[in-house]
């Protein structure tokens, strides 16, 4: 029986031999058609490239800018013209980077970032599917922003839903390790202290529609605004004080101002929705507590259209990245929060269809070691690499923050508020930089542009000062603490703004206050300045019990800095940490080579200079003795 069967698997090994060599006509996938490029012969040596390309691709992306390795040049010399003349996409079926990627059954994650056309294509072209002019429900004129928001909603059926999912919607995060419930709804801060009782004003950076008090709904789908995010006219912006809504009337702000805000034609701007880019984002990130650069020092105005000095990623002149590249969207939920952040990135470079799709920390680009260079310098690039195990990247790589010429708020007295002119009118003094340093409402505030960060030990834990927490007022009381030490080895050096202030508390309870600060009410503080009936208005609101008696604490709180990334050329250098007055000079807790000295370990390294110089010594005077005689020989 076996010689039979035998026979029987020879002759079909020798048929399918014999076979005509069509692979698609079996249903084999066939060999690549790669594509010839415009240029005469490529950078490298086709078997070098075939075998490295992706090394050199993941090079530049780490930081190792070679100039003949770019990924744009390569999709300059490689695109290729459909019928009518226009671009496709290089990694559109059967064009030269898929060709090749499908017989080697491997995806392409490049262009999750970088585009797939010329650069001139990409921005003369409609990128979208869907042109927005040409539907009926957008057609029309729309009264106000949740109209149009039920007219997304006919075909982005889930939007809403998935939104509403998200922190951005919420304003409400419960933290993984410390359990403490945060989010702007819950944290007291020393710029404007809390939102409650001030939802109209603080609420215009809200992706809703209609919060002004503890009633809103937050299960309305039509409440969610999805210009404030899409809108690419940049006519569509919220109004300060209506809570959330955009001026449906041209009007003033504030009343008695000179700036007009012009009611947007909110069908214009339905029907020209697109991605989000910098100036989305920016609306509310940029403006966050009341202005421009007031409150993250290192997230402006400036980063609308920056170049790569004041930002290497987002430079109009090089990467040009939008903020959706590094921050990621799934089912609109956006990566990355100050509230929960990864201080130390294990996990390294993410691929794209294999990880979460989250690029919000360096090392998920950049990997864990992303110091390459030249060969003569590799202990160079060794040692910065050892760095990064204890320092995190924008440590070095963000030496100064407010650098884009716009100022960012680095005090708030509350305790000077109400004082008034000669005639009994609110004060509003300017700096010679038109800089507002005293309002009768708010007390003195400081300013600065080009700020050296202060440095600490940071794991990503933060932990925030609650409502009903008792505090020692003879002491300048944290915000917020984050945990992290030399020895915890979870935790690196990073780099914060420290915001200052001088608040109101409650000083029968020796608790932290919130304060009634905006609104049409009487209880209003600056109908009166009286600080007592402002304070009770908003502790009752949330819940919390005032004594009726308050005073005025000194406050500290420290944001992490993540953006304003300078070039390599501008990072800092190993001497400004690495001496005696040196930008960590009070970190504790560490022996930095120097900054600090021993005794001992001098004593050690001057041996060591000296037996070196000795030894050379010796050698050379051996070496010319020795020429001597071989000459006279």
């Amino acid at each position: 029986m076996r010689q039979p069967l035998l026979y029987i698997v020879l002759l079909a090994i020798a048929a399918t031999i014999g076979l005509p060599a069509n692979a698609e006509a079996e249903g084999r996938t066939p060999k690549p058609v790669v594509l010839k490029g415009k240029g005469e012969q490529c950078v490298e040596p086709t078997d070098v490239m075939r075998q490295r390309h992706f090394e050199f691709i993941l090079s530049q992306q780490q930081g190792v800018r070679i100039e003949k390795y770019s990924l744009a040049g390569c999709v300059e010399c490689h695109v290729t013209l459909d019928e009518k003349g226009a671009y496709l996409s290089i990694d559109a079926k059967g064009q030269f980077c898929e060709s090749c990627h499908s017989y080697a059954a491997v995806s392409i994650d490049c262009f999750d970032c970088h585009e797939s056309k010329p650069e001139a294509a990409v921005s003369k072209e409609q990128t979208f599917t869907a042109d927005h002019t040409q539907f009926e429900v957008l057609q029309k004129p729309f009264k106000s922003g949740p109209e149009v928001t039920k007219a997304c909603l006919s075909c982005h059926t889930e939007a809403s839903k998935q939104l509403h999912k998200t922190k951005h919607w919420s304003w409400h995060l419960t933290h993984p390790e410390t359990g403490q419930t945060l989010g702007k709804r819950h944290v007291v801060n020393n710029f404007y202290g809390s939102v409650i009782t001030n939802y109209e004003r603080c609420t215009s950076c809200h992706i809703g529609y209609g919060w002004k008090d503890e009633s809103f709904d937050f299960t309305s789908e039509e409440n969610v605004d999805c210009l404030v995010c899409h809108d690419t006219t940049d006519s569509y912006r919220k109004f300060p004080a209506d809570a959330e809504h955009p001026p449906y009337l041209d009007q003033p702000f504030p009343k008695s101002g000179k700036e007009i805000w012009r009611a947007p034609d909110l069908s214009h701007a339905a029907q020209h929705v697109g991605k989000p880019r910098r100036k989305n984002c920016g609306a509310c990130h940029f403006y966050a507590d009341g202005g421009d650069g007031v409150k993250h020092g290192d997230l402006d105005s400036s980063l609308a259209n920056p170049k790569q000095a004041l930002d290497v990623h987002m430079g109009t002149d090089g990467l040009n990245f939008s903020c959706t590249v590094c921050h990621s969207t799934e089912s609109h939920d956006i990566k990355g929060s100050r509230y929960t952040m990864v201080a130390k990135d294990t996990h390294g470079i993410d691929v794209p269809g294999r990880d979460d799709g989250s690029r919000a920390t360096c090392e998920s680009c950049h990997g864990a070691t992303p110091h390459k260079t030249n060969p003569h310098k590799t202990a160079v690039a060794d040692k910065l690499n050892e760095h990064t195990d204890r320092v995190a990247c924008q440590t070095c790589h963000i030496p100064y923050y407010a650098k884009g010429g716009v100022a960012t708020k680095t005090r708030l007295d509350w305790s000077t508020a109400g004082k008034l002119d000669p005639d009994g009118r609110n004060l509003m003094i300017e700096d010679p930089q038109g800089q507002v340093t005293y309002t009768s409402k708010m007390g003195d505030s400081a300013w600065g542009e080009n700020l050296v960060p202060e440095y600490a030990w940071f794991s990503g834990e933060i932990r925030y000062k609650e409502l009903g927490e008792k505090i020692d007022p003879d002491e300048t009381i944290a915000l917020n603490t984050f945990k992290g030490s030399h020895t915890d080895p979870d935790a690196r050096i990073w780099p914060f703004k420290a915001m200052r202030g001088k608040q109101p508390y409650d000083a029968g309870n020796q608790t932290l206050a919130i304060a009634h600060l905006f609104g049409d009410n009487d209880a209003a503080y600056w109908k009166s300045f009286n600080w007592n009936t402002a304070i009770k208005v908003a502790m009752d609101a949330a819940g919390a019990d005032y004594s009726g008696e308050h005073g005025f604490i000194e406050t500290t709180m420290h944001l992490p800095l993540t953006h304003m990334i300078a070039t390599k050329e501008e990072a800092l250098g190993c001497d400004t940490c690495h001496s005696r007055d040196g930008r960590l000079s009070q970190l504790d807790g560490l022996y930095m080579p120097g900054r600090d000295r021993s005794k001992l370990l001098d004593l050690i390294g001057w041996l060591v200079v000296l037996g070196t110089l000795a030894g050379v010594a010796v050698h050379g005077i051996a070496r010319l003795v020795f020429a001597s005689k071989s000459r006279k020989n």
